[in-house]
């Protein structure tokens, strides 16, 4: 009996260290993934909801509850514009809904900037901000970079025509916003470049007059400028002897020396008879 007694103490002591040292394993276990857990969101930092849309929404499409959820997103590298609060989204009390003014990819957060004012129309009067005014400029494969302009891009616009004296290339305009590709407001879908035959810019009303002047008088060509839509200062202008390296000649004009002459007659014949001038 004694014998049992002790075997069934052994097998109890030997379950029982089993137990704490599975234990202390679990416990450890939990403790370091505790720690990488502080450690990686000490390095994402603050999380934040916002709203992003569900499926893509080309340019024009409603934005409604149906398509758009709320996710959390790295609060560090959220981009300026975004929704939190489903009632600035979805404003109490308006029945009219947003409209995408870009392509928006799903899970892409829905920024100010890419949708309208609820019921106000996708259309260019949404892109032209106070004293801003849209303008078409005619183009072809040559001089609308092949096609690979697309609305938000940038374009210095160049004239080419006649002076008066010669022909001659300038800068007219630089770093101005493209808004529109023919009929279309949205931006590029694909990477297929289309040859369009209107260009529409955002410009001030007078840089609308000298397009327009400078489309009545020669030929505009577009010139895409990088992301940063930079300017360009100074004044550009080339014309076929600046770009040939042709040097203008002048013409020095020397005045013909003066000679005086007094007419003697002798008989009938008249000779002419050098005389110093008097002045």
């Amino acid at each position: 009996m004694r014998m049992i007694f002790g075997l069934v103490l052994i097998a109890g002591m030997a379950l029982a260290g089993f137990a704490v040292y599975m234990a202390q394993g679990y416990i450890n276990q939990t403790e370091s993934a505790l720690v990488q857990e502080r450690q990686f969101r000490q390095q994402v930092g603050e999380l934040v909801e916002v709203f992003v849309v569900t499926k893509q929404v080309n340019f024009g499409d409603p934005i409604l509850r149906d398509n758009v959820r709320k996710i959390y997103w790295q609060k560090s590298a959220l981009p300026e514009g975004t929704y939190s609060n489903e009632e600035a989204l979805f404003p109490p009390g308006q029945e009219q809904p947003r409209f995408a003014l870009r392509l928006m990819e799903p899970f892409e957060p829905i920024l100010r900037v890419k949708v309208t004012d609820p019921g106000e129309a996708a259309g260019l009067t949404s892109e032209l901000g106070e004293g801003m005014r849209a303008f078409a400029i005619r183009v072809d494969a040559s001089s609308g970079v092949s096609g690979f302009v697309y609305p938000g891009n940038y374009v210095d616009v160049y004239w080419t025509g006649n002076n008066g004296i010669t022909d001659v290339t300038k800068l007219i305009e630089t770093a101005i916003n493209v808004i529109a590709i023919d009929q279309t407001a949205a931006g590029a879908t694909t990477g297929e470049a289309t040859v369009a035959q209107t260009v529409t810019v955002k410009a001030t009303p007078e840089q609308v007059a000298r397009l327009a002047q400078a489309q009545a008088t020669g030929r505009l060509s577009l010139s895409l400028v990088g992301r940063s839509g930079e300017t360009t200062e100074g004044r550009i202008e080339v014309d076929a002897a600046s770009l040939l390296g042709i040097e203008e000649r002048q013409v020095i004009e020397v005045e013909a020396e003066k000679v005086c002459t007094v007419r003697n007659r002798k008989g009938g014949e008249v000779v002419e008879i050098p005389i110093p001038c008097t002045n």
